[in-house]
């Protein structure tokens, strides 16, 4: 059966005011606090419709009406519009993120503002060094059989390590070495260097290549991905405020977040500029089933690095948790494309 648009509006503020209140909506109350601009008759005629379709459902012997699962995600797909930030909201997220010093200070300040002005659990995956490209390459001499490889990524991310050469090599030739690694590398996806180290390697000139053997192997251990994935979480007292929305228990919800396997299928899994909402029995992994999951990924330009979002019961403000995490993502991906 094809909602009319009357029974769409009806399904709205349902959605609306038992977000607000956490109190079963009744038809009486639906006419006097929304212009629906029909007798409460015909508005109990609509919910009863509503429930026979099972967008609604009465709980116990109440006489008001709460949405299920279904009815969210209807209300998320054709009837929510997403809030636009308040200036004062834009410039706290601006004001918050501007100020982070490096990587980690970036995800740190990202997963606590998300917490804030979500009240939901706030996940941040790290930026994943193969999704990531190469801004520079750093060799400091430490002695002249040992340099320092520093990588820059085009996220932030640095990594640092120590390589030990067969035989000593002049500053001249360390610079030498310096300027053919970045020009070869220097925009390369991490995903998509071996070969070009390879290249380096069968391109040198005699007089480095011992040098240039050394540097590849290290090279490639620090830009090809050793699997590690990193999570942050934040605002996970925020759980408790909602005691009533997962069924009296805390405890599987709280194990499950504690596992970053499911963290980062759940977050990690994301596409550029798209914001996915899992409500209820939509999530895959059942200890989640009694919650929301909004996701999106993250990263400079189109590039996506990683994925955020945030947890919370199904009984959710999702326009104006949707418009949070898009604008915060947003941020993030404008930083680390300055960076």
């Amino acid at each position: 059966m094809t909602l009319d648009d009357r029974k769409l509006e009806v399904l709205r503020a349902i959605v609306e005011d038992y977000v607000a209140t956490q109190e079963p909506v009744g038809s009486k109350a639906l006419v006097e606090r929304h212009n629906l601009r029909v007798s409460p008759a015909t508005v109990r005629n609509d919910m009863a419709v509503l429930e026979e379709e099972g967008y609604i459902r009465q709980p116990h012997t109440s006489a008001g009406r709460v949405p299920t699962d279904r009815g969210y995600r209807l209300f998320v797909d054709r009837l929510s519009r997403v809030k636009p930030l308040s200036p004062a909201e834009r410039r706290a997220i601006e004001r918050f993120l501007i100020g982070a010093v490096d990587l980690d200070d970036v995800v740190h300040r990202t997963v606590r503002l998300m917490a804030q002005l979500t009240r939901q659990v706030a996940v941040v995956q790290y930026p994943r060094l193969a999704r990531s490209r190469v801004r520079h390459l750093e060799l400091v001499p430490i002695s002249t059989t040992r340099i320092m490889l520093v990588m820059i990524a085009d996220t932030g991310r640095v990594e640092q390590r120590l390589v030990d050469l067969p035989e000593p090599v002049s500053a001249d030739d360390v610079a030498e070495l310096r300027r053919i690694v970045n020009e070869k590398l220097d925009g390369c996806r991490l995903a998509d260097t071996p070969p070009a180290v390879q290249q380096l390697m069968d391109e040198s000139a005699s007089r480095v290549r011992p040098a240039m053997i050394a540097l590849s192997a290290v090279l490639l251990e620090t830009l090809v991905e050793r699997g590690e994935e990193r999570i942050a979480m934040a605002g996970t007292a925020n759980l408790a405020r909602g005691l009533l929305d997962y069924q009296g228990s805390l405890r599987p919800i709280l194990e499950a977040l504690e596992e970053e396997v499911v963290l980062l299928k759940l977050f990690g899994e994301v596409e550029p500029s798209i914001t996915r909402v899992r409500i209820g029995d939509e999530n895959e992994f059942e200890d989640f089933r009694v919650t929301s999951v909004v996701s999106t990924g993250y990263g400079p330009g189109s590039t996506v690095v990683g994925g955020m979002g945030v947890v919370g019961p199904t009984r959710m403000d999702y326009p104006g948790t949707i418009a949070t995490v898009r604008a915060v993502a947003r941020y993030v991906g404008d930083l680390l494309a300055q960076g």
